[in-house]
């Protein structure tokens, strides 16, 4: 590989570093095409961009933007990077499932905004819940006292019309 070829992938990983909300590590010994191409394309959907880097580029890049260096120790065999976009849990919870169904692809540990997170606390992040979970809850939760305040509302004018009903009754009758 040429010299300016290492710079230009060392410059493309700082900007892959600089634009991701997470930076996860796995080990993808063992794992075959067909099963890696299947987590590409659940990265993908995900907005999760995933790559493989020789570690020793991978280390330089990192060593020039500071602040990743709990990741030098993970950079040993055949590592694979997930880059999350704004959803900091999709790589995390893929990276889980396909562990869980066949033992490979391990989780070595990952940087989340600037906090490490080791291979211990895959499960951890992998439960936690999605930015569209947590805005739907919130929406749900803002929503749940309008629409009590509302049914309140229909019930108080149900009963006038009621109370208004039955005095018209009385007064005819």
């Amino acid at each position: 590989m040429k010299k300016e070829e290492k710079v230009e992938i060392i410059e493309e990983i700082k900007n892959l570093v600089k634009n991701s909300s997470g930076i996860f590590l796995v080990n993808y010994s063992g794992v075959n095409v067909a099963d890696i191409n299947k987590i590409r394309s659940d990265f993908r959907k995900e907005g999760v961009k995933y790559k493989v880097f020789k570690n020793t580029l991978f280390k330089k890049a990192i060593e020039q933007i500071e602040g990743y260096d709990k990741f030098n120790p993970q950079l040993v065999g055949m590592i694979g990077v997930a880059f999350a976009g704004e959803n900091f849990v999709a790589p995390a919870k893929i990276i889980k499932k396909y562990f869980d169904e066949k033992q490979k692809f391990s989780f070595k540990g990952c940087y989340i905004e600037s906090t490490f997170y080791g291979a211990e606390k895959l499960n951890t992040i992998a439960s936690m819940p999605t930015k569209a979970e947590i805005m739907s809850s919130i929406v749900g939760s803002v929503a749940a006292p309008a629409s009590g305040i509302v049914g309140a509302i229909n019930a108080v004018m149900r009963d006038l019309v009621l109370v208004v009903e039955e005095i018209g009754k009385k007064k005819a009758a």
